[in-house]
């Protein structure tokens, strides 16, 4: 290997993602700071990056992954599970299925009771306010004018109100705002997409920062340790090819490679728990370093119609032609909007709002037969329903498994390590059959394709999310916020016990969200950008 370099910047952001590009553009709004963003994935200037329909394909592609695979999971009969994550300038947020919806105010307020004052919903809602450039415009709940703009989903096809239709048959509110709404609800859900073009962190905040002289940013770059010297973080060390660099600062390292990557670099920077560093020299005992990991596991449902009422519709040769047209011509239709447009919440059990589900609805049968696009597009008229727990009992860790910084952390997520949540699920699947038998629903539907008949009973559901469920983009927890030696920041995302370095990401939530992490990591990122440059006055 190469002799290092080194290099001086203030602050050193390590992760272009959803919330590393926040950060790295709001610092970087001080010109006199130095800012050094590095990525390890390359450019997102792939053009199916921004078409919003292209998200089937882009979703799982390998060369915008890091590709992770958790360890064989105990409760699934060893079966492992994909991961996927982001590699790629504005990481997730650039491969994600862009709803944009924010965690619900008792995930808020459950974090300031669990010690994260200043954390609550009241406190968060201004937060969320200042990312927002809304259609609803500015109002208490929404804001105007911000960098992330937002769209409201739309039917893609008829399948969609008659879905939402059969939800209020049943009980479940029909909402226009989920900001607003009651603890069950559907509707169409925020999207982060404007004029048909996806919108992630690297082009919402990165895009108007990448011409500032003091902003640099280093693709293609993989951060191996952080550099401590006594007790503060003083830099990093990356590799590019056979060269390992020192990039030094000033002010603050600030970790946000997300809650996969982000304890995994404590961890290879010996901070963490001593008996887990087997192979690495401690630097300061952090035992929350990895722990807390949650993840909401996802099961989908699949129907098909007897109409042609559905997105396969799009998929046909002259739908496809259209659709293409639209979009060349107008960035309209289909490719214009998202995969998922109709969200929701239910509890799976009646009156008990532990067991609260989020879904999400597509109006096609996802079905991945092999890579590419021709290996998702759906070969007949259906819709799929994707079940989420809202906040898992289980908790899994990330841990190392090797010394070479180069090698994939081990994750073992434990789902369904607490019998709890396999059995909401089991019960949230009966309430969507309930749901498809109500009207207007249950006259367009030809047969339930999975589960299928075979689940004819809730043991029989049980076995079948045992061998189909999969993982999800909403990993978090692994750097929990709050008080304790299982605690690894602080309520301002300082690491605690060393100075000039915090996490600022998905992994600091000390509870998974009830609801896609993507708009709540980005709300952290601006209140961590903010505290830093408090901090620094």
């Amino acid at each position: 290997m190469n002799k290092a370099t080194e290099s001086e910047a203030d602050y050193i952001v390590v992760g272009a993602g959803a919330a590393g590009c926040v950060v790295a553009a709001r610092l970087s709004e001080d010109a006199r700071k130095r800012v050094i963003l590095i990525e390890a994935g390359g450019s997102d200037r792939n053009p199916l990056i921004a078409i919003p329909g292209a998200n089937v394909v882009t979703g799982t592609d390998p060369a915008l992954n890091w590709n992770f695979e958790t360890e064989p999971e105990p409760a699934l009969d060893g079966r492992r599970l994909y991961m996927s994550q982001g590699r790629v300038m504005g990481g997730s947020a650039s491969i994600n299925g862009m709803m944009f919806l924010r965690g619900r105010a008792v995930d808020f307020d459950g974090w300031r009771a669990d010690g994260c004052p200043g954390w609550g919903a009241s406190d968060v809602a201004p937060w969320f306010r200042k990312l927002e450039d809304h259609p609803y415009g500015q109002d208490p709940q929404h804001g105007s004018g911000g960098p992330m703009r937002i769209s409201r989903g739309a039917a893609t096809a008829p399948i969609c109100d008659l879905f939402l239709e059969a939800a209020e048959a049943s009980g479940i509110a029909r909402v226009e705002d989920f900001v607003q709404a009651g603890h069950e609800a559907a509707g169409y859900a925020d999207l982060s997409i404007d004029q048909g073009r996806r919108v992630s962190t690297a082009t919402a905040y990165l895009g108007r920062a990448r011409s500032r002289p003091n902003l640099r940013v280093i693709t293609k770059a993989h951060v191996t340790r952080i550099v401590i010297e006594g007790k503060r973080a003083v830099g990093v060390a990356l590799r590019r090819g056979a060269n390992e660099e020192i990039f030094r600062c000033n002010a603050e390292v600030i970790v946000a490679g997300g809650a996969i990557n982000s304890p995994a670099l404590l961890l290879r920077s010996g901070i963490g728990d001593p008996s887990a560093l087997s192979g690495v020299d401690v630097v300061h005992d952090l035992p929350g370093v990895g722990r807390n990991y949650q993840n909401h596991p996802m099961y989908k449902m699949m129907f098909t119609t007897n109409a042609p009422l559905t997105a396969y519709s799009h998929a046909r040769p002259l739908g496809a032609i259209r659709a293409g047209l639209s979009y060349i011509t107008g960035r309209r239709g289909v490719l214009a909007s998202g995969l998922f447009p109709v969200a929701g919440y239910f509890d799976a059990v009646p009156g008990q709002p532990e067991t609260l589900l989020q879904i999400c609805m597509a109006p096609a049968l996802i079905i991945r037969r092999k890579p590419g696009v021709l290996g998702v597009l759906p070969k007949q008229h259906g819709f799929s329903v994707l079940l989420y727990q809202g906040v898992p009992f289980s908790r899994g860790r990330v841990r190392l498994k090797s010394d070479d910084p180069m090698a994939a952390p081990a994750i073992e997520a434990g789902v369904f390590s607490d019998a709890r949540d396999l059995e909401i699920l089991a019960q949230g699947a009966l309430r969507i059959r309930a749901i498809m038998d109500a009207p207007p629903i249950r006259d367009v539907i030809g047969a339930e394709i999975a589960p299928g008949p075979i689940a004819d009973s809730l043991e029989a559901i049980k076995s079948d999310i045992s061998a189909n469920i999969s993982a999800n983009y909403h990993v978090a927890g692994t750097c929990r916020m709050g008080l304790g030696r299982d605690a690894v920041v602080d309520t301002r995302l300082r690491v605690h016990g060393l100075d000039g370095l915090r996490v600022i990401d998905a992994s600091i939530m000390p509870t998974v969200v009830r609801a896609n992490t993507y708009a709540t990591t980005v709300m952290i990122a601006e209140r961590g950008a903010a505290f830093i440059a408090e901090d620094a006055r």
